[in-house]
């Protein structure tokens, strides 16, 4: 809503556009979203629940998926409510303060899982490449400093953008082509000169990327070239079904990441797919791909249901 102050017109909330204005498409995709919505805290916080009583998964891979999970279940919960109740509502507003916590709390949640992604990369190279050498290596003091520095990297990433934006103006349009308040289309609603800001979230992809992606990526190819010279026929093609599985999650990830906030916002119906692609879709698949598909996971469910049932009866 335009406020006028002193001759100036200030914006004090922004109306989001949405996936589509059909009503009963947007009571389908409610429906949807909903489905998605609950499988994805479930099936995270089923992992958390899951790794956290099993001593057979107090390990390092695990408590790194432990906290993938949570991230993933509070990255749900940071851009699905909101989607759902602009699905049901006539006015399809967020406050100026609401869009802003929301860019904050996603660039946070893009830039941790980034490193989190990067982290379990090392993770699995140390115990593919340097099994002998691996519970000394990634110890716990090792582990739990790693997680914070990707909670470290999250925040920065979320405070370097988010306090340029902050001084911009907004005096009108206020009208998001998207189902969430992400930065690129919201930079594009300033009437103030947004090229500092510009050169900021490029400069912060460029060097996020590359601080993620390249020891990510040198990982996983140094556990292909092992996985090679190994003989063993079943134990080739357990690592590569692994890494595949890995591969897909992460080209999803930084892709779509990449693309959304690399390029100019158009609010075109790409863009709409590639959002829901990173924000909603990534967070459902991670506990299925990294978790659910493991058969150490699956006999922890197993004896988990088994003391369920014994303390039942």
């Amino acid at each position: 809503m335009p406020m006028e102050v002193s001759n100036i017109t200030t914006v004090t909330a922004f109306v989001l556009l949405g996936l589509s204005t059909n009503p009963q498409f947007q009571a389908l995709l409610f429906v949807l979203f909903l489905v998605i919505y609950f499988l994805t805290l479930s099936g995270n916080l089923l992992m958390v629940v899951v790794i956290s009583t099993d001593s057979h998964l107090h390990t390092p891979m695990y408590f790194f998926l432990k906290n993938l999970s949570l991230l993933d279940a509070f990255y749900s919960s940071v851009i699905v409510p909101k989607l759902l109740e602009n699905l049901l509502s006539k006015w399809k507003t967020i406050s100026f303060v609401g869009c802003f916590a929301q860019i904050a709390l996603v660039l946070f949640c893009g830039g941790t899982e980034a490193c989190l992604l990067s982290v379990m990369a090392y993770d699995r190279f140390h115990t593919v490449c340097h099994p002998l050498m691996y519970v000394m290596v990634m110890n716990k003091r090792v582990c739990a400093g790693l997680v914070m520095a990707c909670c470290a990297l999250g925040i920065g990433t979320s405070l370097i953008n988010i306090l340029p934006l902050a001084q911009q103006h907004f005096c009108g349009p206020n009208r998001i082509h998207g189902f969430a308040c992400e930065l690129p289309p919201v930079l594009f609603l300033a009437c103030s000169d947004a090229y500092t800001s510009i050169i900021i979230i490029l400069a912060t992809m460029v060097i996020v990327g590359l601080s993620t992606l390249v020891p990510l990526l040198s990982s996983y190819s140094r556990i292909i070239v092992t996985a090679l010279r190994i003989n063993s026929a079943t134990g080739r093609s357990k690592i590569f079904s692994t890494c595949s599985s890995h591969l897909i999650v992460i080209t999803i990830f930084f892709g779509s990441g990449f693309f959304r906030y690399m390029t100019p916002a158009s609010g075109s119906v790409l863009e709409q797919v590639i959002s829901v692609q990173y924000s909603v879709v990534t967070p459902l698949l991670n506990p299925l791909i990294y978790s659910l598909k493991n058969k150490e996971v699956k006999a922890a469910l197993r004896r988990m249901l088994a003391r369920k049932s014994q303390l039942t009866f």
